[in-house]
């Protein structure tokens, strides 16, 4: 039996009902067991749990590696710098600090040798 993703799950559950679901507390949930009441229908041919977006992490059949390889395809797991910075942004970064403390190491010699 499905589980679906709607951005406005209210909606779908209530067109689900005025299809002839039986929805929301009190309907015998027999496959899906584990679907909030609140969002379980069912009907003739089967039962349907209704997710809203932000109830992703909860569902069952879908996880949320799936859905994140399916919405953002290129997306790595984990990377060595934030997704706000890339290579060429950080590079030039780096140049000028390791600089700058060349810069001080050096200044601070000179001036210890002038006292």
């Amino acid at each position: 039996m499905p589980e679906q993703i709607s951005k406005y799950p209210e909606v779908t559950l209530k067109v689900l009902k005025g299809a002839g679901a039986l929805c929301g507390e009190g309907a015998e949930q027999r496959i899906l067991n584990k679907c909030p009441p609140e969002r379980f229908c069912s009907l003739k041919t089967g039962e349907i749990c209704v997710y809203g977006i932000s109830e992703i992490p909860q569902m069952t059949q879908v996880t949320t590696e799936e859905i994140a390889s399916v919405v953002c395809p290129n997306h790595k797991q984990s990377s060595l710098f934030p997704s706000t910075f890339s290579v060429s942004e950080v590079m030039p970064i780096g140049l000028f600090f390791s600089l700058g403390l060349l810069i001080g190491l050096f200044w601070r010699k000179t001036n210890k040798s002038l006292n």
